[in-house]
């Protein structure tokens, strides 16, 4: 048995048939909505005045955002291990070593 599926527009503003899928964007953000004719011709009636003025700009990717700091150079946790415990600090087995266990063993180490 066959089967036909009909997909129907639907003007977002008033519910009626709609015509079109109109896109637009503003404040850098990209639209769409359906509208039957005599909606879309109104937005379009209505942005006309600043769309005539404005300057017309070519789709491309976003500006590269800046670059994260560098990431600290990582230590040698099993020294840092040792070198804790030989000086009276207590860090645990496994897992993250404290910060400031890190720098205290970065100002010996010179």
């Amino acid at each position: 048995m066959a089967q036909q599926t009909t997909v129907t527009l639907t003007d977002d503003l008033d519910g009626t048939k709609a015509a079109e899928t109109v896109r637009f964007g503003l404040d850098g953000r990209s639209y769409e909505i359906d509208l039957n004719k005599r909606n879309a011709a109104a937005l379009r009636k209505a942005l006309g005045e600043f769309t005539a003025a404005a300057r017309k700009v070519r789709g491309g990717r976003p500006a590269a955002k800046p670059a994260a700091a560098a990431a600290p150079a990582k230590v040698d946790a099993k020294a840092v291990r040792e070198w804790a415990a030989a000086n009276g600090i207590t860090v645990s087995a496994r897992g993250r070593i404290p910060s400031d266990v890190v720098e205290k063993y970065e100002a010996a180490a010179g």
